[in-house]
């Protein structure tokens, strides 16, 4: 079973109507004891850098969080929840990610052209930095979905895949048993879900 983290942040029906489509079993929970079960962990999220990690310690889910991924299990962040994985935040201020990868969230208006839109909506393709059991049943050069005005910066160790929008930036990171994706993944169509497929077949003793 996969456990989705309800934290009050997050695309959290379509993600698991995405799960049930490729034979996924997955539970939307806040209840410790549950993820503490779950073969894997996703932390979406939509919104805010700070309020997002604000809700995430009001729960307390953020201590559970950290020291699950600390036994091995697979943990995956999406979109904003990609985001919290990392040290720091600047989005209206400085906030703290659970600091589960090393590394900061800053504007993407500090890297790409004055003449680009922010925020970055739409479809790019992926190029894959390194190999990662992430993107086995999908290649490079498929296209999938971003919705984002940040991005992940100073994590050059854990970048395992970058998409171009203006400037080469972070698509998704993997260290250990932790990885993330910018892009929604329940969003971005067949590839999506084999990247979903990807990661319900990690097992704590694989990472």
């Amino acid at each position: 079973m996969l456990a989705i983290v309800d934290y009050g942040v997050g695309n959290l029906f379509s993600l698991a109507c995405s799960l049930s489509a490729i034979g996924v079993q997955s539970v939307v929970t806040a209840d410790p004891e549950v993820l503490a079960n779950a073969d894997q962990i996703i932390l979406p999220g939509v919104g805010a850098f700070g309020d997002a990690a604000a809700k995430l310690r009001a729960t307390g889910l953020d201590k559970h969080i950290v020291a699950l991924t600390k036994t091995g299990k697979p943990l995956m962040g999406i979109c904003l929840g990609m985001q919290l994985l990392f040290e720091k935040g600047y989005e209206f201020g400085e906030y703290d990610g659970l600091g589960l990868i090393k590394g900061n969230v800053k504007p993407i208006a500090e890297v790409i052209p004055a003449d680009y839109k922010i925020p970055h909506i739409g479809w790019n393709s992926l190029h894959f930095t390194r190999e990662n059991p992430l993107f086995s049943h999908i290649k490079e050069g498929d296209f999938v979905y971003f919705v984002h005005s940040f991005y992940a910066a100073d994590c050059d160790s854990s970048v395992i895949a970058t998409s171009e929008y203006g400037a080469a930036l972070t698509a998704a990171v993997a260290c250990g048993n932790v990885f993330g994706c910018q892009f929604h993944p329940e969003k971005s169509g067949e590839v999506g879900l084999k990247i979903l497929k990807a990661f319900s077949e990690r097992r704590a003793s694989q990472c």
